[in-house]
């Protein structure tokens, strides 16, 4: 598995319909993307639930680094890239991925919460140390699924948790809305650790 985001930060006065325009128009279009696991079509708008800001921030979880290498180079993403410019692509390992109860519904909302690892922490101490936090957070009311992954360039952990309505508060993390989710291969993702 591998986790890839892009947030696109529009200015405040944005109409942010445009961008639900965007997605109920174009969103299907990667409903059976091969090695794609999902697509979550994200957006915050400035002052709903606590955003600073409005932004546009598609979220992804893949199957392969040749589906994700086939999408970025593709005409979805270079049309994406004509319409807002090139934003900033993060990436991460997956480390985890574990199902919620809500695992069979649409999901409605979602966090996003990374931070950095401790530097006097062993590394692989901190990694085990989120993973071991994943199915007590999966199985929260609610909660479609979890997963989380590494940026080793960086050090970098990021959870990302997809809800069946409202994302409740969580310290450090942004809550979303889900617009659309696409997600033809969710399934093969397998669940637990990734290694």
């Amino acid at each position: 598995m591998h986790a890839m985001n892009y947030r696109i930060t529009l200015p405040a006065d944005y109409d942010m319909a445009v961008i639900r325009r965007r997605v109920a128009g174009r969103g299907h279009l990667l409903d059976d993307f091969p090695g794609l696991g999902a697509k979550a079509y994200l957006i915050r708008e400035q002052g709903v639930d606590g955003s600073p800001v409005n932004q546009y921030a598609p979220f992804y979880l893949w199957n392969s680094p040749r589906a994700m290498n086939s999408f970025l180079w593709g005409p979805g993403f270079q049309g994406l890239v004509a319409d807002f410019g090139r934003p900033v692509v993060e990436h991460w390992t997956g480390l985890g991925f574990a199902r919620g109860p809500a695992f069979g519904s649409v999901p409605r909302a979602a966090t996003r919460r990374a931070w950095a690892l401790d530097p006097t922490t062993e590394p692989a101490t901190a990694v085990h140390a989120a993973l071991a936090e994943l199915p007590a957070l999966a199985a929260r009311p609610g909660t479609h699924s979890v997963a989380l992954a590494v940026d080793p360039r960086q050090w970098e952990l990021v959870r990302f948790t997809l809800h069946e309505n409202t994302a409740p508060p969580e310290p450090d993390a942004d809550r979303y809305q889900v617009l659309h989710l696409s997600a033809p291969e969710l399934h093969d993702i397998g669940t637990g650790q990734q290694w």
